[in-house]
């Protein structure tokens, strides 16, 4: 998320900015992970945009704050392309991070719209 966030809000390069972010980083399946996450939200945002845009309710995605539009990216992104991990766990994640770096109602604005986005993948099946 930092990274993204830095490639959103600081305008650098992705790869630099994801090279300076695992720098520290341990394990290569956890590098390997991140840079997927990274890269991939940043290859499909305007995929993930159009999946979000519709679930937001008098919202719209500039509109957001930065962080719950990340997370939204982020997350539609894994749901999308890491079918292994289970969109429980992902939801779980995303509204943990929105309440931890966002806004005060984040957690629970990013839990709805990624539930109506589970269900209506789940719909599409």
């Amino acid at each position: 998320m930092q990274t993204l966030y830095t490639v959103e809000v600081g305008k650098h390069d992705p790869a630099s900015a994801l090279e300076e972010s695992l720098a520290g980083a341990g394990r290569s399946d956890d590098r390997a992970f991140v840079r997927d996450l990274v890269l991939g939200t940043l290859e499909h945002a305007d995929e993930s945009d159009a999946a979000i845009a519709p679930l937001l309710q008098g919202w719209t995605l500039d509109r957001l704050p930065v962080l719950d539009r990340i997370v939204l990216r982020m997350s539609v992104y894994e749901l999308n392309f890491h079918k292994e991990t289970p969109p429980a766990v992902v939801i779980n994640e995303a509204v943990e991070l929105a309440k931890k770096f966002s806004t005060e109602d984040s957690g629970k604005f990013v839990n709805g719209v990624l539930a109506s986005a589970t269900q209506l993948a789940g719909e599409s099946r």
